[in-house]
C-alpha cells in the first residue's frame, strides 16, 4: 500500500507578524537548522576545493575572498541585511573554511 509522503510544516511566522516570543524563536530556530544544512553543503565545496586545488599555496586567496565579500555584501544589500552583520559573519566563515580546507588538503596529501 503506497503511503503519502510526509509533507514538512515550515514552523516560522513573517517576522513581521510576530506576536509573541514563541513564534520569534520558532522563526529562528528553522532559520537555524536551515543554515547549518547550507554550511555544510558549503563545507563540502572546500573539501572539493581540497582536492582539486594542485598544492597548499592556493587554499588561502586574498583575491578570492575579497571577491566573496564584495558579492555578499552586494546580496546583503538587495536583501536589506545590515553589511555590520553580514561582513563580520563572512570573514569569519571564510576563516574558518579555509582552516578546514587546510585540513583536509593536509590529510589528503600525507
Amino acid at each position: 500500500m503506497h503511503k503519502p509522503a510526509l509533507v514538512a510544516v515550515d514552523p516560522r511566522v513573517d517576522p513581521s507578524e510576530c506576536q509573541t516570543m514563541i513564534e520569534v524563536r520558532q522563526g529562528v530556530d528553522a532559520l537555524d537548522r536551515a543554515l547549518v544544512a547550507l554550511m555544510a553543503e558549503r563545507q563540502r565545496y572546500m573539501d572539493a576545493a581540497a582536492r582539486i586545488k594542485p598544492d597548499r599555496d592556493a587554499v588561502h586567496d586574498e583575491a578570492r575572498i575579497e571577491d566573496v565579500v564584495s558579492k555578499v555584501l552586494a546580496a546583503a544589500k538587495a536583501h536589506h541585511l545590515s553589511p555590520d552583520i553580514a561582513e563580520p559573519v563572512w570573514r569569519t566563515l571564510i576563516d574558518r573554511c579555509i582552516a578546514h580546507e587546510f585540513g583536509v588538503y593536509d590529510r589528503t596529501r600525507s
